[in-house]
Formats: C-alpha cells, sequence, structure tokens
C-alpha cells in the first residue's frame, strides 16, 4: 500500500438481523435532518410560522426522491419502463429475480427539476408568496444535503471517479478492484460544503436575500458548474444517450441549469405589482 492510495472496502450497513440499515439511506436521512434544522433558523429568522415548516418538509421529501428516481431513469435507464416498470418506485427490482435494492440510482439533475416543481406547488398551496422567495432559501439545506448524498455514494462505492493511472487514489475493493480511483464523490461532497458556506455567508452576512432569485441563480451556477468539471473524473453512471462534443450527459445536462443561474443572479428583475 502506497501513503496516497486508500483502500476502500467498508460494510455498506448495520446488520439488524431481519434487515440490513444501508448507510446510504441513513445519509439520505441525516440529509433531511440537517436540512430541517437550518430551514427552522430560517423560517424563525423570517417570522414564518412552524407549520408550514413541517409542509415544507414534506414537500421536499417526496418530490427530491421521486424526482431523483425518474431522473437517473429518464436519463440513464429509460429501458426500465418497459422491462421492470414498478422498480422505478418501489424499493424493489423484479426482473430477473425478485430483490429488496432499496432506492439506489437517483439523478441530481432529476432532482432539481423536481425540487423545483415541489416548491413551486408549496408556495401556491402553503406559503403563498412567491416561488423565488422559497427557492432562494430552500438552496441553502439543498447544498449541504447533497454533500451528506455524496458521502453515501462514497460508502456505497458508487458513482465511482475514473483510475488515476498512478498511485494516488482510492481502491474501491467492494468492486474487486486492485487499482486507485479518482474519488469523485469527495470531490463533490468537499465542493458543495463550500456552496454552503457561500450561501449561507450571502444569506445572514449580506442583502442579498433581498435580491429575489439571486441565491438560487447563485447555488445553481455553483453547483452545476462543479458538477460539470468533476464529471470529466467520474466513469459514466449508464448509458450515454447524450453525446455532444466530447461532453458527458451529466455534463450536457449541467449546462442549461448554469445559464439558467446566471439568468438569476444578473438579469432578471422581479414585476412590480401596479398599484
Amino acid at each position: 500500500m502506497h501513503f496516497i492510495e486508500i483502500v476502500w472496502n467498508p460494510s455498506k450497513g448495520i446488520d439488524l438481523g431481519f434487515y440490513t440499515l444501508h448507510y446510504y439511506s441513513l445519509m439520505w436521512i441525516l440529509a433531511f435532518v440537517i436540512g430541517y434544522y437550518i430551514m427552522k433558523k430560517v423560517y424563525k429568522h423570517e417570522g414564518q410560522p412552524e407549520e408550514s415548516l413541517e409542509s415544507l418538509f414534506m414537500y421536499c421529501v417526496i418530490g427530491l426522491m421521486l424526482g431523483a428516481r425518474l431522473g437517473h431513469v429518464i436519463f440513464y435507464q429509460p429501458e426500465l419502463f418497459k422491462d421492470d416498470f414498478f422498480s422505478i418506485f418501489l424499493p424493489f427490482r423484479f426482473k430477473p429475480e425478485f430483490e429488496f435494492t432499496g432506492f439506489q440510482g437517483l439523478a441530481s439533475h432529476g432532482a432539481a427539476i423536481a425540487m423545483i416543481i415541489a416548491m413551486w406547488l408549496y408556495n401556491k398551496k402553503v406559503l403563498k408568496k412567491t416561488v423565488l422567495w422559497i427557492l432562494d432559501r430552500i438552496v441553502i439545506p439543498v447544498a449541504i444535503g447533497a454533500t451528506s448524498v455524496r458521502i453515501g455514494n462514497f460508502i456505497n462505492s458508487e458513482i465511482i471517479g475514473k483510475p488515476t493511472g498512478t498511485d494516488y487514489g482510492v481502491v474501491f475493493s467492494q468492486l474487486g478492484e486492485t487499482f486507485p480511483r479518482h474519488p469523485a464523490q469527495l470531490y463533490e461532497a468537499i465542493c458543495y460544503i463550500v456552496v454552503f458556506i457561500v450561501l449561507w455567508y450571502f444569506y445572514w452576512k449580506t442583502n442579498k436575500s433581498e435580491q429575489s432569485g439571486f441565491l438560487f441563480g447563485l447555488f445553481l451556477v455553483f453547483l452545476w458548474t462543479i458538477r460539470f468539471f468533476v464529471e470529466f473524473f467520474k466513469e459514466p453512471q449508464g448509458d450515454e444517450y447524450i453525446d455532444w462534443f466530447g461532453l458527458k450527459t451529466g455534463q450536457i445536462l449541467s449546462i442549461p441549469f448554469i445559464l439558467i443561474g446566471l439568468y438569476f443572479m444578473f438579469i432578471y428583475k422581479p414585476k412590480v405589482k401596479s398599484a
């Protein structure tokens, strides 16, 4: 073993006898718990009732999980719609044999789209402000939640990086490998912590939270730019259905989010209601 080479072979969960509690699932739970308490602090600062926070939590859980799953299937495994439809929505696969899999195969692009839709519905049904008001604030816990999920991916030895071709890297022994790869999951996790810190600073220490859409745009630009460049170090997550100019599916899908973010940061002006 070399000094800069790490052999990674953890257990995937806690064996409870009748069920294995996967660390990946725990990281998702941790993401939602941390997010809840961050938004609780934000809502208290904004003078919002706690009842609306509880509704927000449910919209986020359902929106993120459903969107992330559908995003993965649409962008990377569309054959599941025909071959094993119910495995899309349930933590089981039915073909070639029945097996409990947990909710595996989640795509951040799908989660992002679903979150925007979920926040639009939440604002319309519960909050009754503007959708950008909630988006400017929900992106703060989403950034730290993304960190937690990527750590879960690392524990699971999934969304792995490309071989480094040197002594540097992580050997994913769970995959039966003996050569080091880029720990792409950790690259993203560390970068997302930075995104969270930046958003936290702009919300609490500046008046940018009063500029409608700015924090949401900043989040989109930072997060998807990170995703774009980290993709160069990743192995494909599935079949690459989009292959333009040598860029992978994840990179192509990141570009619209970056452009939308720039729009909200520098161009968007909220409409002023006439008296």
